[in-house]
């Protein structure tokens, strides 16, 4: 059966979605929802029915069998809510929520009889991205040894128009603005898909770059400890120019461009008892084919191959069909989803009140 998917929300992800759905033979783009004016010339362009309104869509002859939410960060949970109860599957654009208590009510909304038999997956994309499988193959292969430590960077300069109107949310706090709900929350997530849960925190805030009225957090200094006893450190910015980041790394995002200076632009390094990888350019580093191991000694340099360059989205909506038919597990569910806004809250938290904190790997307790 061909799976009827809807997009909601028309602004920089939608119709990235929409193009997947599009070239998806086990998919069909049903209709495109924004209440905003150039909804519909998006829906035109994309040549499916548009709606202003979910409740329109769902009282309309073109029901979905599936959506996929690409709205703001503080409408995510009234809307993935209407279209569960309206009988939908979700895939929800990361993050959850704005706010954990939301997050948490989601889920909880998710389970209920009414609902449980509908798929609700978190869009953390990255999960699907070539250089994120390639790794977490080492990493799952005993490649590096027993992982020690991480360090990472996501350091890009977000322009004024990024914060310009209808899209001004992005530079208020109060609104899920800021980079970390919107971008840290995508590393913290492949971070917990590497090395299990992150149980504490601790971050010093950047320098603020940008006046009065943006009040959203620009960027921290952070130090991490997982559960299973990785430490790690990230420096996250959007107020630098720079190339270290996940965009410029793999070029990924067809609107940032991708930095063609191969090792000069990694944005994790990876430290193993038995050896250390820089990604994106695959590095691995080891005393393999020296007598010992020992700082006496040169190291042996492996250049891994990316063994194909598949669209993350494309294969994150092959996923999302997949679970739709009940043949895998979600790769990202609403759980994991929300472990990662758990430690995005902490962060903030953290800059807050300049102390560590501790986070709670039982998701299912609040502060």
């Amino acid at each position: 059966m061909t799976v009827k998917v809807a997009i909601i929300g028309a602004g920089l992800i939608g119709p990235r979605h929409a193009k997947s759905v599009i070239s998806n033979p086990s998919t069909e783009l049903i209709a495109l929802v924004d209440p905003m004016p150039t909804g519909e010339a998006t829906a035109s362009d994309l040549q499916t029915n548009y709606y202003s309104s979910v409740a329109s869509l769902l009282a309309s002859p073109h029901r979905p069998h599936a959506a996929i939410v690409c709205t703001p960060n503080h409408t995510h949970v009234p809307v993935a809510k209407e279209l569960l109860a309206g009988g939908v599957h979700v895939l929800l654009e990361k993050p959850v929520s704005d706010t954990l208590e939301k997050g948490r009510s989601l889920l909880e909304f998710a389970k209920a009889p009414e609902q449980a038999h509908l798929k609700l997956l978190v869009g953390h994309h990255r999960r699907f991205n070539p250089y994120v499988r390639v790794t977490k193959s080492i990493l799952e292969s005993g490649s590096l040894g027993r992982p020690i430590a991480i360090n990472g960077l996501w350091t890009l300069y977000k322009p004024d128009l990024y914060f310009a109107p209808p899209t001004d949310w992005r530079a208020s706090n109060e609104t899920g603005g800021g980079v970390i709900p919107i971008n840290l929350v995508h590393d913290i997530d492949l971070m917990h898909h590497f090395f299990g849960p992150i149980v504490r925190v601790t971050a010093e805030p950047i320098l603020p770059q940008r006046s009065s009225p943006h009040n959203a957090d620009e960027g921290a200094a952070l130090t991490l400890r997982f559960a299973s006893g990785v430490v790690g450190t990230f420096l996250v910015c959007d107020a630098t120019p720079s190339p270290h980041s996940f965009e410029t790394g793999t070029g990924e995002n067809p609107l940032i461009p991708k930095t063609t200076t191969g090792g000069d632009s990694d944005f994790y390094r990876i430290f193993g008892s038995d050896a250390s990888l820089s990604v994106p350019d695959l590095t691995r580093w080891s005393y393999d084919t020296s007598p010992e191991k020992s700082w006496n000694h040169p190291l042996t340099v492996d250049r891994i191959p990316l063994p194909d360059n598949k669209a993350p989205f494309d294969l994150q909506l092959a996923h999302f069909v997949d679970v739709i038919n009940g043949d895998v597990e979600p790769s990202c569910s609403g759980e994991e989803g929300l472990r990662a806004l758990v430690v995005c809250e902490a962060v903030q938290k953290a800059i807050r009140s300049c102390q560590p904190v501790d986070i709670d790997v039982d998701l299912s307790k609040s502060d």
